[in-house]
């Protein structure tokens, strides 16, 4: 009998070790997740979307990784769809198809006779329910010609009236393809507060007090009222970059000597002071790409 239990115990216990040490089921268990699915950030817009830096301000085929579509991209984990094009007007952006090679954002897809609206609308459509953010900043390239113009007040009202009826064709139809994904809407800052420095501009000082009034009660509140009537949220990039502090308070610029504080800080955040450029330095973008992270929670 005690060969008999230790013969049976000796059985077990090769059960066991048997258990322990055997090949595990291939088969996943009910616990085991797939991966998430690739998520997606569709950007439209002009040169500050592409990324453009100037030429003499180290502008190459890579200086638009420092823009804030790649930048929030990168933060947010999506895989970006830079649909952007350098030059791009309000109206452009739904009526012109292509957009040149040179002006597009690194890695951006050809356009291949869509439009901006169009590719946009197919790129959401094809990932729905993976989109996790849109963006769109245009509207720049229809009021800068008003910073030479003889009447900058009636310019910029024309500009604003086009760059609003375009919004009010395009918005829609991006909401209707991105159902309830996150669409955000920019402006930009404040670059004639510029002209304050600029001895491009004779009357610069008239130029960049006028700017105020003219970005905050009246360019930027007509782009706000129409992404707010899809549903989308508005960053005031003017806002963020300092544009609407007081011209009375100064700072201490190491090119200009004291200027107000809102001019020094367009000065650093675009190229507008040394180079009379619109476009953001890598600092810029990166108040751009912090002001949408904050406005969307990432």
């Amino acid at each position: 009998m005690p060969g008999v239990r230790r013969a049976a115990l000796i059985g077990a216990l090769a059960v066991v070790l048997g258990a322990c040490t055997s090949t595990p089921d291939p088969t996943p268990s009910s616990t085991t997740s797939e991966p998430p699915a690739d998520r997606v950030y569709v950007s439209l817009g002009d040169s500050y979307a592409t990324g453009y830096r100037p030429a003499d301000a180290g502008g190459s085929a890579d200086a638009g990784r420092d823009g804030f579509a790649y930048l929030v991209a990168e933060r947010s984990d999506l895989r970006l769809v830079n649909l952007a094009c350098s030059g791009a007007t309000s109206v452009q952006l739904r009526t012109e198809p292509g957009c040149p090679p040179a002006n597009r954002g690194p890695d951006a897809p050809d356009l291949a006779g869509r439009t901006q609206l169009d590719a946009a609308v197919q790129a959401l459509r094809e990932h729905q329910g993976r989109v996790g953010l849109v963006t769109v900043v245009i509207g720049g390239n229809d009021l800068a010609p008003c910073a030479r113009a003889g009447d900058p007040v009636s310019c910029a009202s024309q500009a604003v009236a086009a760059t609003r009826a375009n919004l009010a064709a395009t918005l829609p139809a991006l909401r209707e393809a991105a159902g309830d994904a996150p669409i955000v809407g920019l402006t930009y800052p404040d670059v004639f507060l510029g002209a304050w420095v600029s001895p491009a501009f004779p009357n610069g000082r008239d130029l960049a007090r006028l700017s105020v009034s003219l970005f905050r009660d009246f360019f930027n509140a007509a782009l706000k009222s129409e992404y707010e009537k899809v549903g989308a949220t508005f960053v005031d990039v003017t806002a963020a970059t300092g544009g609407y502090g007081p011209l009375t308070e100064t700072t201490q610029d190491p090119a200009y000597g004291p200027i107000p504080t809102p001019v020094a800080k367009v000065c650093a955040l675009t190229y507008f002071c040394a180079h009379t450029d619109v476009h953001p330095t890598p600092a810029g973008h990166e108040a751009i790409a912090s002001a949408i992270l904050a406005a969307t929670g990432r």
